[in-house]
């Protein structure tokens, strides 16, 4: 069980900020196009946590050209650069699902934190 967890620990990121679910994020993700690598950024609510230590993962959710997109990253991944927090939200309940049956601004409506 030691070696698991060494392995474990050395591959885990140190500089992961901490948010939670309503919080709107920032992830940049690094993209290789052929030989070029660049940095993407996907912003939107995240809407769920998801697992533990390395498996850990956040789902964001985003409305792009009336369209609600999702992505899942994983929170240790060497694929994400940097997460910022743009806003905290205050979240009533573990995963916000609801809001897929949103539509427009509301989609978007997250208690924000006083």
């Amino acid at each position: 069980m030691n070696i698991l967890t060494a392995i474990e620990n050395e591959q885990k990121k140190s500089d992961v900020p901490s948010f939670k679910v309503g919080d709107s994020v920032r992830v940049h993700t690094k993209v290789i196009e052929g030989d070029k690598e660049r940095v993407q950024l996907f912003t939107g609510i995240v809407i769920g946590r998801k697992g533990t230590g390395l498996n850990e993962n956040f789902t964001v959710r985003r409305i792009s050209y009336g369209e609600g997109v999702e992505r899942v990253f994983p929170i240790h991944s060497p694929r994400i650069a940097k997460i910022e927090v743009e806003k905290q939200g205050t979240a009533r309940r573990a995963k916000l699902n609801y809001l897929r049956d949103r539509k427009g601004k509301q989609a978007m409506a997250v208690r924000e934190a006083k």
